[in-house]
């Protein structure tokens, strides 16, 4: 809203200094420290109100000892994520981008869907939260909107269905008709992977920082013709625009690991979870750079193989040797460390390293090639 505000009064008035706000970077250190200001606003009154209608976050009961002291603890926290990042977004952004509308609109969706299932789960007391068929349903048609505005939207032309190969230049990898099923599978992965990553206080949202960080600089490149030539990356023009979207998840990111690292006050949920995740793989999908998800994304990658891993050779080894057996002390994967008595912190601050080791990786594949 303001974005066209002071456009307008540039061009009615001119007044000197206003030509600052066409400036992307300049808009995007604005949506992070809006987004900053309201997550330490909002977010003790939500904690509060959480609190006071006892919105607790479920604990298991094969966990870790550790977490039964979070007993108590509230969830659904990631609503103080989605109104720092929405309300940024829509005062700094060029709202009528087709980049920022499509990301936009799959980080509300499948925060409502997430939403949805706290509800069930902590309010309505029912042990599933929404039925997986559901979810699945929200994550599959959030995938098939994205997929169809990839697909017939003018801003992503030639380059519609096609996707960057990492470390390889001048090769492009095209789906053609299996596009959209693809956009499914990764929105579908990436919401579920972060979800699964939100088991230890500030894990999930400081990756996603970390991440965030990395894809800042991946978009606005992207979306500017001199350093996406210098660096023989496909050009998308308009793409910039999502660093103003990122600034903002960045700012609220920050906000609310503030509240959530250990000993947390607020957890996300999946609220927040299946919101960030999906937002991620948008993105990713947006500016071309989907196949690099395994690296940039490398810890909800692991996170979700660890998951697999588990399930596939337990009920293998059920099936041959009439017991199930476990390759992890307990999956996902950051259990497994707890369960070799490792404090909360040190493993989320390894992952946190691990997590700027990729970003790094992924940054440095643009260059060797």
């Amino acid at each position: 809203m303001f974005y066209y505000l002071f456009d307008y009064i540039n061009e009615l008035f001119n007044p000197p200094g206003f030509d600052i706000f066409r400036f992307l970077t300049f808009r995007s250190a604005l949506a992070a420290i809006t987004a900053l200001i309201i997550s330490f606003y909002f977010g003790p009154k939500i904690i509060e109100r959480l609190k006071r209608n006892h919105v607790d976050q479920p604990i298991r009961e094969e966990g870790p000892e550790t977490h039964k002291k979070k007993i108590g603890t509230p969830t659904m926290g990631g609503l103080i994520i989605l109104i720092s990042v929405i309300i940024p977004v829509l005062l700094w952004s060029d709202i009528k981008s087709a980049f920022i509308i499509l990301v936009l609109f799959a980080t509300v969706v499948l925060g409502v869907v997430g939403f949805l299932d706290d509800y069930l789960k902590v309010v309505k007391k029912l042990p599933q939260g929404l039925i997986a068929r559901y979810k699945l349903f929200g994550q599959i048609f959030v995938g098939l909107a994205v997929g169809l505005g990839v697909y017939f939207l003018p801003e992503f032309g030639q380059y519609n269905t096609q996707t960057t190969l990492p470390f390889f230049k001048n090769l492009n990898w095209d789906f053609s008709y299996l596009f959209i099923p693809w956009v499914i599978f990764i929105i579908t992965a990436t919401s579920n992977a972060v979800n699964l990553t939100d088991g230890l206080d500030g894990l999930a949202i400081g990756t996603m920082i970390i991440v965030m960080l990395a894809l800042a600089i991946i978009t606005y490149v992207t979306g500017n013709v001199i350093y996406s030539d210098y660096l023989n990356i496909i050009y998308i023009p308009g793409s910039g625009e999502l660093t103003v979207f990122i600034a903002a998840l960045i700012g609220a990111g920050l906000g609310f690991l503030w509240f959530n690292f250990h000993p947390a006050q607020v957890f996300m949920g999946d609220t927040g979870s299946l919101a960030l995740g999906g937002a991620f793989g948008v993105m990713m999908i947006l500016i071309k750079k989907d196949l690099l998800i395994p690296i940039l994304g490398g810890i909800y990658f692991a996170e979700t193989l660890s998951v697999i891993i588990q399930r596939l050779y337990f009920k293998y080894t059920k099936k041959k040797y009439g017991e199930g057996k476990r390759v992890f002390r307990m999956a996902p994967l950051h259990h497994h460390f707890e369960k070799l008595d490792w404090k909360e912190p040190k493993i989320v601050i390894r992952f946190y390293i691990i997590t700027i080791i990729l970003a790094i990786i992924s940054l440095a594949s643009f260059k060797i090639r």
